[in-house]
C-alpha cells in the first residue's frame, strides 16, 4: 500500500518533467530523446515475450517489418500517415503470427537461432528487392503526420517537438496497455509458462497458443515503434535494423532486468545516456558495452532495477552488524560486574 502511495506522485512528477523536458535541449539532444522514446517502447514490447521465457533475434526486424509496412502505404498506397502507423503495426503482428508455426516448435537455443534466420532472410528480402523495398537504399522522402487543429492551424510534426509529444503520448499508451496486459491473467499464464511450463500444462493451458499471443502483440508493439521511427526520420532501410541493433536491445534488456516492468527501461535510458556520452570514442564502444554487460551478469543477476533492493539489503546488513557490536559492547561492564567474575 505505501508503495501505491509512492508510486502515484512518482509518476506524476515523471510526466510533469517529460513534458517540460524538450524545451530544454538542444536540437540534436531532442532528437536523442525521440529515438530514446522509441526503443523504450521496442525493449518493452520485447520483455513481453521474454515473460514466456523465449528470447528471440527477429524483434528487431519485425519493428522494420512495422517502418517498411506505414512507409509503404503512406508513401505508395495513398494512406493518411495516422492509419498507415498502425497498420503498419498490424504487419508486423501479422509476420509474427505466421513465424509462430514453425519457431514455437522449438524452444530454448534452438528458437533463438531459428528467429535469427527468419529474421535475417526477412532483412535480406528488403535488400534483394528494389521494388518495393528500395533496395540496400531502403525507402526515402516518408510523409511525417499532418494535423490542423481549429484556432491553431496545422501542427508541423516534422519539427522535433511537435513529434516528441507525438511520441511520447503514443508511448505512455502503449507502456500503459502493457503494464495492463503483464498484471492480467493472461499476464500471469504468460508468467506460469516461463516458470512451470509443464504444471501449466497438466492444468489445461495451451503453451503454445500464450507464447504465440505474446509474440504477435510484441510484434506488434515493436512495429509501432517502427512506424514511429521512420516517419520522423523519413527513411527506411535494411541496415537500420540489423543484428547490431537487436544485440544492443538484448543488453538493454538484461542489464536493466527483466524481473520487474521497469527493469528494459531503466536499462535504455542509461545505455543510452552513456551511448551518447562515449559517442567520441565510437571505437571503444562495443568494449564498454560489453564490460557493462559482463559486470551486471556477474553483480546484478536482476539487472539494474534490482540495484537498489541490494543496496538497502547491504545497509541493512551493516546496520545489524553495528546493533550487534553496540550490543555486545553494552553487556561487557555487566560481565564483569557479575558474582562470578568477582
Amino acid at each position: 500500500m505505501k508503495a501505491a502511495k509512492l508510486a502515484i506522485p512518482s509518476l506524476v512528477a515523471l510526466a510533469v518533467f517529460m513534458v517540460a523536458l524538450p524545451f530544454g535541449l538542444k536540437l540534436h539532444q531532442q532528437d536523442f530523446m525521440i529515438s530514446l522514446l522509441v526503443w523504450v517502447l521496442v525493449v518493452s514490447s520485447y520483455r513481453l515475450m521474454a515473460l514466456t521465457g523465449e528470447y528471440s533475434l527477429v524483434h528487431v526486424v519485425l519493428m522494420g517489418a512495422g517502418a517498411y509496412g506505414s512507409a509503404l502505404l503512406a508513401k505508395l498506397a495513398g494512406f493518411s500517415v495516422w492509419l498507415a502507423m498502425p497498420c503498419g503495426a498490424l504487419v508486423a503482428a501479422g509476420i509474427a503470427a505466421l513465424l509462430s508455426f514453425p519457431l514455437f516448435r522449438m524452444s530454448g537455443f534452438y528458437f533463438l537461432i531459428g528467429s535469427f534466420a527468419a529474421g535475417e532472410a526477412i532483412r535480406l528480402s528488403w535488400t534483394y528487392f528494389t521494388v518495393p523495398f528500395g533496395g540496400p537504399k531502403g525507402i526515402k522522402l516518408i510523409p511525417s503526420p499532418e494535423l490542423t487543429l481549429p484556432g491553431l492551424g496545422p501542427i508541423p510534426f516534422f519539427e522535433p517537438i511537435p513529434y516528441y509529444y507525438l511520441t511520447l503520448i503514443i508511448v505512455g499508451i502503449s507502456l500503459f496497455i502493457l503494464y495492463r496486459l503483464e498484471n492480467s491473467r493472461i499476464g500471469l499464464i504468460m508468467n506460469a509458462i516461463h516458470w512451470r511450463a509443464p504444471l501449466a500444462e497438466s492444468v489445461g493451458v495451451d503453451t503454445w497458443r500464450y507464447r504465440a499471443l505474446a509474440f504477435v502483440i510484441a510484434s506488434f508493439f515493436a512495429g509501432l515503434a517502427g512506424a514511429l521511427f521512420c516517419h520522423y526520420y523519413g527513411t527506411a532501410n535494411p541496415a537500420q535494423f540489423d543484428v547490431a541493433a537487436m544485440v544492443y536491445v538484448l543488453i538493454w534488456v538484461i542489464v536493466g532486468g527483466v524481473s520487474r516492468f521497469a527493469g528494459p527501461i531503466v536499462g535504455v535510458v542509461v545505455l543510452s545516456v552513456l551511448n551518447e556520452l562515449f559517442r567520441e570514442a565510437e571505437q571503444w564502444r562495443p568494449l564498454i558495452y560489453g564490460c557493462i554487460l559482463i559486470a551486471a551478469m556477474f553483480y546484478l543477476p536482476d539487472g539494474l532495477v534490482g540495484l537498489p533492493g541490494r543496496i538497502r539489503a547491504w545497509l541493512d546488513g551493516r546496520r545489524g552488524v553495528a546493533a550487534a557490536e553496540t550490543g555486545e559492547a553494552a553487556e561487557e561492564p555487566a560481565d564483569l560486574a557479575s558474582p562470578r567474575r568477582r
